[in-house]
């Protein structure tokens, strides 16, 4: 009875719920074979060693003058321009911007119907045609200041003198990256619960108060991805100055090869420096939301951590 016994006993205890997951756990477990990933790994490989050579061995991309002119003065010049005017323009976008959420989110109406309105204008009319009407200003208001109200008599400022190349990308950039930048901000402000306004109100803060204080910190890490996307993306669309014959990247490289008619060469200069530029605002972007995330991501590892 004993010795039959045992064995009923041993069985049992395998057929417990924990022993069974035990029990499965000790079983030797191989690695499922991808034969295919290897094959694919080695096609692409291939291909793109072989796109490497062709690009390097290519005698029409005229290596020899890219090196030349990709640190050459004027196109120095272009870049530093670049950067200058996508800054200056994200910082008035992003002021603007949050404007323009802050009035889209008002209890006033007439307010709110303004804010929909500029997003209407800005978000609907194509970014070029804003920038070749800033640029010729002039043909509509040949006067800055009273005259524009009330007529050249009044008297202003010549529209040719102040509205440049520059000026003209700015204004048209800046309006149209705040109709988005409005956007994401508002959704920043949503993403924030109400519960932390109320609160806010509760102790006794006005409305300026509780948005400075508790409802923007808390949307920045909603905010800051999708706006250093745009920042990026302004790095870009900076090149549409060259329709206006400005002096950023674009406009210094068709000015350089308008001479030498090295199109092809001096186009690869300007796309070398875009791809600098943009991947060391990815970059930043990268730090950035690390950095904006560093008390969230402790916060929850200690609540796991506590469970």
């Amino acid at each position: 009875m004993t010795a039959d016994a045992a064995p009923a006993a041993a069985s049992e205890d395998d057929t417990r719920p924990g022993n069974s997951i035990e029990a499965l756990a000790r079983l030797p477990v191989a690695p499922v074979r991808k034969p295919w990933q290897w094959g694919s790994t080695a096609v692409v490989l291939v291909l793109l060693a072989l796109l490497l050579f062709s690009v390097a061995t290519n005698e029409n991309l005229g290596w020899p003058v890219v090196g030349e002119y990709l640190f050459g003065a004027e196109i120095l010049q272009g870049v530093g321009w670049t950067i200058v005017l996508t800054v200056l323009c994200m910082v008035l976008a992003t002021v603007l911007g949050v404007v323009i959420a802050v009035m889209r989110t008002a209890d006033n109406r007439v307010l709110s119907a303004a804010a929909s309105l500029y997003l209407w204008f800005f978000r609907g009319t194509p970014l070029l045609v804003q920038l070749i009407f800033w640029f010729n200003l002039a043909l509509v208001f040949p006067l800055l200041g009273p005259a524009v109200f009330l007529g050249e008599s009044a008297g202003g400022i010549d529209t040719n003198q102040a509205i440049n190349w520059f000026v003209a990308a700015l204004l048209a950039f800046g309006l149209h990256e705040a109709a988005y930048m409005s956007e994401i901000v508002r959704g920043g402000f949503l993403a924030v619960d109400r519960g932390q306004s109320e609160a806010a109100d509760s102790l006794g803060m006005t409305g300026t108060q509780a948005l400075r204080r508790v409802v923007l910190p808390q949307a920045l890490r909603v905010i800051v991805p999708p706006s250093m996307n745009q920042f990026v993306n302004l790095f870009k669309a900076t090149s549409l100055v060259a329709f206006v014959s400005g002096q950023d990247l674009l406009s210094s490289v068709q000015h350089v090869y308008a001479n030498n008619y090295e199109v092809i060469p001096l186009l690869i200069v300007a796309s070398l420096w875009y791809l600098v530029l943009v991947s060391l605002a990815t970059l930043g972007q990268h730090f950035l939301e690390r950095r904006l995330n560093q008390g969230y991501g402790h916060t929850a590892a200690t609540s796991k951590g506590a469970k």
